[in-house]
């Protein structure tokens, strides 16, 4: 395994200077436009799926433990990535408070998920006041926005797995979510031309954009009457909202890597980075699938 620790990104790390690679050469690379390793992006995104899928199948609890130990190690990617600017968030309470919110919410609801975070939020205060009061308000700061992004909002995902059908609704939210970056990445890589944040993210464009919109709206309207019996107006508007959360995803992580002046949050996964750079779209998305589904397809 390697070594998760974000790495130090030159000052602008999404547009550092390339070599120039002659015309007769820039198909046989593997990363043009998005920075990326996409061979290896496109094995370590196959084994996740495989993993995720095969999880799915076997057993809801086999999932909900996948799920558990990755936005653990999620957060504990984000941790250490607001320690490199000196903010100290309690390991302890933060793993602890990790489990009890998902596995709450799936044995309890949502109530039992409003209550283990603020739970959690408690364990937090107590363990860094214990340790000093010096730099405390940042330190529970920076504690507040972890036990949020991504543990508090992961636990939708487990809300919407804990259900008769929870297996379905899972799979319409991955593959709502996950054809936002294959959509954006097919046509912001041929078309893309205009910048869509260029302060946070610049090779996001709106063209790219446009792409996450119509595969996640194409998605949706196939996925949810095929799953859930639900209508294609219904599936084409959820993934349609899914694109939209999913790129805030992408840029409200963007905009946390960007103030603490790294690449990555971790280098965990060949071609992309860390969990965290993973699961920052997956979090957003989650209560959004979670509510619209309730809507759509209720649940007995």
């Amino acid at each position: 395994m390697t070594d998760p620790t974000p790495t130090e990104a030159p000052a602008d790390p999404e547009t550092s200077a390339q070599p120039d690679v002659p015309a007769d050469d820039a198909g046989a690379r593997s990363t043009p436009k998005a920075g990326r390793d996409l061979r290896a992006a496109i094995g370590v995104g196959l084994l996740l799926g495989a993993l995720v899928v095969g999880t799915l199948v076997l057993d809801p609890r086999a999932f909900l433990a996948v799920v558990t130990v990755a936005v653990g190690y999620g957060a504990w990617e984000l941790r250490r990535a607001l320690a490199t600017r000196g903010f100290e968030v309690p390991v302890v309470p933060l793993l602890i408070g990790t489990a009890a919110i998902l596995v709450s919410a799936y044995g309890r609801g949502a109530e039992a998920l409003v209550v283990t975070f603020g739970l959690t939020m408690v364990g937090l205060l107590v363990w860094r006041v214990a340790d000093g009061l010096a730099g405390a308000a940042k330190d529970l700061a920076g504690s507040s926005l972890v036990a949020f992004y991504p543990v508090f909002l992961a636990g939708f995902a487990a809300l919407m797995l804990a259900e008769q059908d929870g297996r379905q609704r899972i799979l319409v939210f991955l593959l709502v979510t996950v054809f936002s970056d294959i959509g954006g990445y097919a046509v912001g890589v041929v078309l893309g031309r205009h910048p869509m944040a260029p302060s946070l993210s610049p090779k996001k464009s709106w063209e790219g954009f446009g792409g996450s919109v119509l595969a996640c709206a194409a998605v949706g309207a196939i996925a949810l009457p095929l799953l859930l019996d639900g209508l294609w107006w219904q599936g084409a508007l959820l993934g349609t909202v899914a694109a939209v959360g999913a790129t805030l995803g992408d840029l409200v992580e963007s905009s946390i890597k960007r103030d603490l002046g790294i690449k990555d949050m971790g280098t965990l996964l060949p071609g992309h980075g860390g969990l965290m750079d993973r699961l920052d779209s997956l979090v957003i998305v989650a209560p959004i699938a979670w509510g619209l589904l309730l809507v759509f397809v209720p649940t007995s």
